[in-house]
Protein backbone atom coordinates (compact mmCIF):
# COMPACT_ATOMS: atom_id res chain seq x y z
CA UNK A 1 0.00 0.00 0.00
CA UNK A 2 1.29 3.44 -0.96
CA UNK A 3 0.67 6.16 1.63
CA UNK A 4 1.08 9.76 0.50
CA UNK A 5 1.59 12.62 2.95
CA UNK A 6 3.35 15.90 3.61
CA UNK A 7 5.91 16.80 6.26
CA UNK A 8 3.68 18.76 8.65
CA UNK A 9 0.21 20.12 8.08
CA UNK A 10 0.47 23.36 10.06
CA UNK A 11 3.51 25.25 8.75
CA UNK A 12 2.83 28.98 8.56
CA UNK A 13 3.49 29.26 4.80
CA UNK A 14 0.99 26.48 4.12
CA UNK A 15 -1.62 28.20 6.28
CA UNK A 16 -1.02 31.43 4.35
CA UNK A 17 -1.13 29.77 0.93
CA UNK A 18 -4.90 29.40 0.67
CA UNK A 19 -4.71 25.61 0.45
CA UNK A 20 -7.00 25.23 3.45
CA UNK A 21 -10.61 26.32 2.98
CA UNK A 22 -11.55 29.67 4.50
CA UNK A 23 -13.68 28.07 7.20
CA UNK A 24 -10.79 25.87 8.45
CA UNK A 25 -9.62 28.46 10.96
CA UNK A 26 -8.75 26.30 13.97
CA UNK A 27 -6.04 23.70 14.46
CA UNK A 28 -8.75 21.04 14.75
CA UNK A 29 -10.50 22.11 11.55
CA UNK A 30 -7.28 22.16 9.58
CA UNK A 31 -6.20 18.67 10.65
CA UNK A 32 -9.68 17.32 9.95
CA UNK A 33 -9.57 18.85 6.48
CA UNK A 34 -6.05 17.58 5.80
CA UNK A 35 -7.21 14.05 6.64
CA UNK A 36 -9.84 14.30 3.88
CA UNK A 37 -7.09 14.98 1.33
CA UNK A 38 -4.34 12.56 2.35
CA UNK A 39 -4.31 9.37 4.47
CA UNK A 40 -1.01 10.06 6.16
CA UNK A 41 1.15 12.87 7.55
CA UNK A 42 4.55 13.34 9.14
CA UNK A 43 4.50 15.26 12.43
CA UNK A 44 7.65 17.40 12.61
CA UNK A 45 6.92 19.49 15.70
CA UNK A 46 8.11 16.57 17.82
CA UNK A 47 11.64 17.24 16.57
CA UNK A 48 11.68 20.75 18.02
CA UNK A 49 10.21 19.90 21.41
CA UNK A 50 9.04 16.88 23.38
CA UNK A 51 5.36 16.33 22.60
CA UNK A 52 2.61 16.48 25.19
CA UNK A 53 0.31 13.49 25.50
CA UNK A 54 -2.83 15.66 25.40
CA UNK A 55 -1.69 17.15 22.08
CA UNK A 56 -1.10 13.74 20.57
CA UNK A 57 -4.45 12.56 21.93
CA UNK A 58 -6.07 15.43 20.05
CA UNK A 59 -4.35 14.37 16.81
CA UNK A 60 -5.74 10.87 17.22
CA UNK A 61 -9.24 12.20 17.91
CA UNK A 62 -9.32 14.56 14.95
CA UNK A 63 -8.48 11.99 12.29
CA UNK A 64 -10.48 9.05 10.91
CA UNK A 65 -9.78 5.38 11.48
CA UNK A 66 -6.89 4.21 9.35
CA UNK A 67 -5.15 7.60 9.25
CA UNK A 68 -1.40 7.31 9.92
CA UNK A 69 1.09 9.62 11.63
CA UNK A 70 4.82 9.25 11.24
CA UNK A 71 6.53 11.19 14.01
CA UNK A 72 9.92 12.92 13.83
CA UNK A 73 12.24 11.95 16.68
CA UNK A 74 13.17 14.64 19.21
CA UNK A 75 16.38 16.48 18.26
CA UNK A 76 18.31 15.24 21.31
CA UNK A 77 17.93 11.64 20.11
CA UNK A 78 19.64 12.37 16.78
CA UNK A 79 22.65 14.33 18.07
CA UNK A 80 21.22 17.70 17.07
CA UNK A 81 21.34 20.64 19.51
CA UNK A 82 18.22 20.79 21.69
CA UNK A 83 17.25 24.19 23.09
CA UNK A 84 17.15 23.85 26.86
CA UNK A 85 14.36 26.41 27.12
CA UNK A 86 12.08 24.00 25.23
CA UNK A 87 12.66 21.09 27.58
CA UNK A 88 9.87 20.35 30.07
CA UNK A 89 10.44 22.01 33.42
CA UNK A 90 10.83 18.66 35.19
CA UNK A 91 13.62 17.73 32.76
CA UNK A 92 15.35 21.10 33.09
CA UNK A 93 15.44 20.59 36.85
CA UNK A 94 17.56 17.46 36.36
CA UNK A 95 20.33 19.41 34.62
CA UNK A 96 23.51 20.35 36.53
CA UNK A 97 23.93 24.12 36.90
CA UNK A 98 26.66 24.27 34.26
CA UNK A 99 24.48 22.64 31.61
CA UNK A 100 21.31 24.43 32.65
CA UNK A 101 23.01 27.77 31.91
CA UNK A 102 23.76 26.82 28.30
CA UNK A 103 21.55 27.57 25.33
CA UNK A 104 21.56 24.06 23.85
CA UNK A 105 21.91 20.54 25.14
CA UNK A 106 23.63 17.73 23.22
CA UNK A 107 23.15 14.05 23.91
CA UNK A 108 26.90 13.52 24.43
CA UNK A 109 26.85 16.04 27.28
CA UNK A 110 23.52 15.10 28.86
CA UNK A 111 23.46 13.08 32.10
CA UNK A 112 21.94 9.63 31.70
CA UNK A 113 18.93 10.52 33.86
CA UNK A 114 18.14 13.48 31.57
CA UNK A 115 18.31 11.34 28.44
CA UNK A 116 16.17 8.67 30.11
CA UNK A 117 13.59 11.28 31.17
CA UNK A 118 13.38 12.66 27.63
CA UNK A 119 12.87 9.19 26.18
CA UNK A 120 10.16 8.35 28.73
CA UNK A 121 8.33 11.59 27.99
CA UNK A 122 8.56 11.01 24.25
CA UNK A 123 7.45 7.37 24.31
CA UNK A 124 4.59 8.04 26.72
CA UNK A 125 3.35 11.00 24.67
CA UNK A 126 2.94 8.86 21.54
CA UNK A 127 0.84 6.24 23.33
CA UNK A 128 -2.54 7.70 22.21
CA UNK A 129 -1.56 7.28 18.55
CA UNK A 130 -0.30 3.77 19.22
CA UNK A 131 -3.49 2.83 21.06
CA UNK A 132 -5.59 4.16 18.17
CA UNK A 133 -3.59 2.20 15.60
CA UNK A 134 -2.46 5.45 13.98
CA UNK A 135 1.26 5.47 14.78
CA UNK A 136 3.38 4.67 11.75
CA UNK A 137 7.10 5.05 12.46
CA UNK A 138 9.34 7.33 14.48
CA UNK A 139 11.72 9.03 12.04
CA UNK A 140 15.32 9.57 13.17
CA UNK A 141 17.09 12.07 10.92
CA UNK A 142 20.80 12.13 11.70
CA UNK A 143 22.91 15.16 10.73
CA UNK A 144 25.94 15.23 8.46
CA UNK A 145 28.35 15.09 11.41
CA UNK A 146 27.19 11.58 12.36
CA UNK A 147 29.35 9.03 10.54
CA UNK A 148 29.19 5.22 10.24
CA UNK A 149 31.40 3.63 12.88
CA UNK A 150 31.16 1.20 15.77
CA UNK A 151 29.89 3.91 18.12
CA UNK A 152 27.03 5.02 15.89
CA UNK A 153 26.16 1.42 15.06
CA UNK A 154 25.79 0.74 18.80
CA UNK A 155 23.64 3.82 19.15
CA UNK A 156 21.27 2.57 16.46
CA UNK A 157 20.91 -0.58 18.54
CA UNK A 158 20.09 1.60 21.54
CA UNK A 159 17.48 3.46 19.49
CA UNK A 160 15.83 0.18 18.59
CA UNK A 161 15.76 -0.86 22.25
CA UNK A 162 14.44 2.51 23.41
CA UNK A 163 11.55 2.37 20.95
CA UNK A 164 10.16 -0.80 22.46
CA UNK A 165 7.05 -1.74 20.47
CA UNK A 166 7.19 1.36 18.29
CA UNK A 167 8.67 1.14 14.82
CA UNK A 168 11.60 3.30 13.73
CA UNK A 169 12.97 4.70 10.48
CA UNK A 170 16.40 6.21 9.91
CA UNK A 171 17.45 8.98 7.54
CA UNK A 172 21.07 9.96 7.10
CA UNK A 173 22.44 13.31 5.98
CA UNK A 174 25.93 12.03 5.24
CA UNK A 175 26.96 10.50 1.93
CA UNK A 176 29.43 8.12 3.62
CA UNK A 177 26.64 5.91 4.94
CA UNK A 178 25.77 4.80 1.42
CA UNK A 179 29.21 4.83 -0.20
CA UNK A 180 31.42 1.82 -0.95
CA UNK A 181 31.35 -0.98 1.61
CA UNK A 182 29.38 1.20 4.05
CA UNK A 183 26.25 0.81 1.93
CA UNK A 184 25.93 -2.94 2.49
CA UNK A 185 26.86 -2.59 6.16
CA UNK A 186 24.32 0.20 6.71
CA UNK A 187 21.44 -1.61 5.05
CA UNK A 188 22.29 -4.91 6.72
CA UNK A 189 22.46 -3.28 10.16
CA UNK A 190 19.11 -1.54 9.72
CA UNK A 191 17.57 -4.78 8.50
CA UNK A 192 18.93 -6.72 11.47
CA UNK A 193 17.49 -4.08 13.82
CA UNK A 194 14.15 -3.98 11.95
CA UNK A 195 14.64 -0.27 11.30
CA UNK A 196 13.39 1.23 8.04
CA UNK A 197 15.92 2.88 5.74
CA UNK A 198 14.62 6.26 4.57
CA UNK A 199 15.32 6.73 0.86
CA UNK A 200 15.75 10.35 -0.15
CA UNK A 201 15.44 12.68 -3.09
CA UNK A 202 17.59 15.73 -2.39
CA UNK A 203 20.29 17.98 -3.92
CA UNK A 204 23.45 16.10 -4.84
CA UNK A 205 27.09 17.13 -4.70
CA UNK A 206 27.34 17.97 -0.98
CA UNK A 207 28.89 16.08 1.93
CA UNK A 208 25.36 15.85 3.31
CA UNK A 209 23.96 14.45 0.06
CA UNK A 210 22.77 10.86 0.20
CA UNK A 211 22.35 9.31 -3.26
CA UNK A 212 18.78 8.52 -4.38
CA UNK A 213 19.08 4.80 -3.70
CA UNK A 214 15.87 2.81 -3.33
CA UNK A 215 16.23 0.11 -0.68
CA UNK A 216 13.87 -1.61 1.72
CA UNK A 217 15.29 -2.99 4.97
CA UNK A 218 12.01 -4.41 6.29
CA UNK A 219 8.34 -4.58 5.32
CA UNK A 220 7.94 -0.79 5.45
CA UNK A 221 9.67 1.23 2.73
CA UNK A 222 10.01 4.99 2.96
CA UNK A 223 10.92 7.87 0.64
CA UNK A 224 11.27 11.53 1.68
CA UNK A 225 11.27 14.14 -1.09
CA UNK A 226 13.24 17.21 -0.02
CA UNK A 227 13.32 18.95 -3.39
CA UNK A 228 16.48 19.79 -5.31
CA UNK A 229 17.23 23.35 -4.25
CA UNK A 230 21.02 23.29 -4.24
CA UNK A 231 21.25 27.00 -3.41
CA UNK A 232 19.75 26.52 0.06
CA UNK A 233 20.52 22.89 0.92
CA UNK A 234 23.39 23.61 3.28
CA UNK A 235 22.56 27.22 4.13
CA UNK A 236 21.30 28.45 7.48
CA UNK A 237 17.91 29.79 6.48
CA UNK A 238 15.46 31.46 8.82
CA UNK A 239 12.78 28.87 8.09
CA UNK A 240 12.57 25.38 6.67
CA UNK A 241 10.23 26.78 4.01
CA UNK A 242 13.17 28.73 2.57
CA UNK A 243 15.49 25.74 2.64
CA UNK A 244 13.04 23.30 1.07
CA UNK A 245 11.61 25.75 -1.46
CA UNK A 246 11.14 23.66 -4.59
CA UNK A 247 8.60 22.84 -7.27
CA UNK A 248 9.17 19.39 -8.76
CA UNK A 249 8.98 18.86 -12.49
CA UNK A 250 7.12 15.78 -13.76
CA UNK A 251 10.28 14.28 -15.25
CA UNK A 252 12.07 14.53 -11.90
CA UNK A 253 9.34 12.59 -10.14
CA UNK A 254 9.20 10.12 -13.03
CA UNK A 255 12.74 9.07 -12.04
CA UNK A 256 11.20 7.59 -8.91
CA UNK A 257 8.40 5.63 -10.57
CA UNK A 258 10.43 2.44 -11.20
CA UNK A 259 12.14 2.79 -7.83
CA UNK A 260 8.83 3.06 -5.99
CA UNK A 261 7.52 0.11 -7.98
CA UNK A 262 10.50 -1.93 -6.77
CA UNK A 263 9.95 -0.79 -3.18
CA UNK A 264 6.28 -1.76 -3.41
CA UNK A 265 7.32 -5.22 -4.60
CA UNK A 266 9.73 -5.62 -1.69
CA UNK A 267 7.72 -4.11 1.15
CA UNK A 268 4.16 -4.33 2.42
CA UNK A 269 3.73 -0.56 2.76
CA UNK A 270 5.52 2.43 1.23
CA UNK A 271 5.41 5.84 2.92
CA UNK A 272 5.95 8.75 0.51
CA UNK A 273 6.59 12.07 2.27
CA UNK A 274 6.82 15.41 0.48
CA UNK A 275 9.06 17.78 2.43
CA UNK A 276 8.88 20.77 0.10
CA UNK A 277 7.10 23.26 2.27
CA UNK A 278 7.11 26.80 0.94
CA UNK A 279 3.44 27.80 0.74
CA UNK A 280 1.43 24.94 -0.82
CA UNK A 281 4.39 23.14 -2.42
CA UNK A 282 3.91 20.11 -0.16
CA UNK A 283 0.39 19.15 -1.23
CA UNK A 284 0.83 20.34 -4.82
CA UNK A 285 4.06 18.40 -5.36
CA UNK A 286 2.48 15.41 -3.66
CA UNK A 287 -0.51 15.55 -5.99
CA UNK A 288 1.88 15.58 -8.94
CA UNK A 289 3.68 12.54 -7.55
CA UNK A 290 0.34 10.75 -7.20
CA UNK A 291 -0.50 11.60 -10.80
CA UNK A 292 2.85 10.30 -12.12
CA UNK A 293 2.54 7.06 -10.19
CA UNK A 294 -1.10 6.57 -11.18
CA UNK A 295 -0.15 7.02 -14.83
CA UNK A 296 2.26 4.13 -14.34
CA UNK A 297 -0.40 1.98 -12.70
CA UNK A 298 0.73 2.61 -9.11
CA UNK A 299 -1.83 3.95 -6.65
Amino acid sequence: MLLFGTASWADKPLLESGWYPADAKSAEARLRYYATQFPFVEADTTYYGLPKQETVQAWAGRTPDGFVFDVKAFSLFTDHPSPIARLPKEVQELLPAGLAAKKNLYRKDAPAEVVDACWRTFIDALSPLDAAGKLGVVVFQFPKWVFPNAKTHRYLEEVRDRLGNYRGAVEFRGATWMEGHHRETTLSLLGDLDLTYVCVDEPQGFASSVPPIAAATNDLAFVRFHGRNSDTWEKRTKTSAERFDYWYRPDELDEWVPKIRDLADEARDVHLVMNTNNYDQGPKNLELLQERLAAAGLR
